[in-house]
């Protein structure tokens, strides 16, 4: 069975393989938008089209849910956010690096649920204290939470389903996509002859696994600019 390995400081263990895999994630993300925004011009071309498509394609997908005002407060985590989950989603595609006692050394970090987890916190932390500072403590309690106030139970099921869900959501198609990678490649070691199939449906596999990383980051964000715009909005 597949285990990661791990280390301790004093008392606190850590996902060695999440960790090193989560700081390189960061370190691309930060590398690639140095290298894309470096000599701009006012007429993009290149890698500055590329940088500038994905930051329209995310604004327009806070815009949509948000307001152009609104927005653009937001425009910079939501980025970040898409950048960071769609490089962690297709990362572990790239090569499988496994010790004979069957230690995982390379990984996408949101193949991992406490690194999910983690994102949907964030989001649901900027979430909540912007409805605070929007309304005020008491305020966006009543806005939140006690309009009207025989619905404070299902209001309090409704935020744990929807930390829950966007941390689940992302991570069961990331870690479904990186264990079906695993089995391919135990068939092509099992056999010379089954060699052949298993490249095959390994690099279908794995443009596959493209598109759903990409669909998945496209959905996190989306669903993320939803949540914060439901704690923010003004009531009609």
């Amino acid at each position: 069975m597949e285990k990661s390995w791990s280390f301790n400081i004093g008392p606190v263990y850590f996902d060695g393989a999440v960790l090193v895999m989560t700081v390189l994630t960061c370190a691309i993300v930060f590398g690639l938008v140095i290298w894309a925004s470096r000599k701009m011009t006012l007429r993009p071309k290149g890698k500055q089209n590329v940088l500038e498509w994905m930051i329209e394609f995310v604004n327009g997908v806070s815009k949509d849910n948000m307001g152009g005002t609104e927005s653009r407060r937001y425009s910079l985590f939501v980025f970040v956010l898409f950048a960071f989950i769609f490089v962690s989603n297709n990362i572990g595609l790239m090569t499988k690096i496994e010790t004979a006692n069957s230690l995982n050394y390379w990984k996408s970090p949101t193949a991992d649920v406490g690194v999910t987890l983690t994102l949907s916190l964030m989001v649901a932390l900027v979430a909540n204290l912007s409805g605070v500072k929007r309304y005020g403590f008491k305020g966006y309690l009543k806005h939140a939470f006690f309009s009207p106030a025989a619905m404070l139970p299902m209001k309090l099921m409704e935020e744990f389903v929807n930390f829950l869900s966007l941390a689940l959501r992302l991570f069961g198609n990331i870690f479904a996509g990186e264990i079906v990678l695993s089995l391919v490649a135990q068939l092509g070691n099992s056999h010379i002859y089954y060699l052949p199939v298993a490249i095959a449906l390994e690099v279908l596999w794995i443009a596959f696994s493209l598109f759903i990383g990409a669909l998945q980051s496209y959905v996190f964000i989306l669903l993320s600019t939803m949540y914060i715009n439901e704690k923010i909005a003004e009531e009609d």
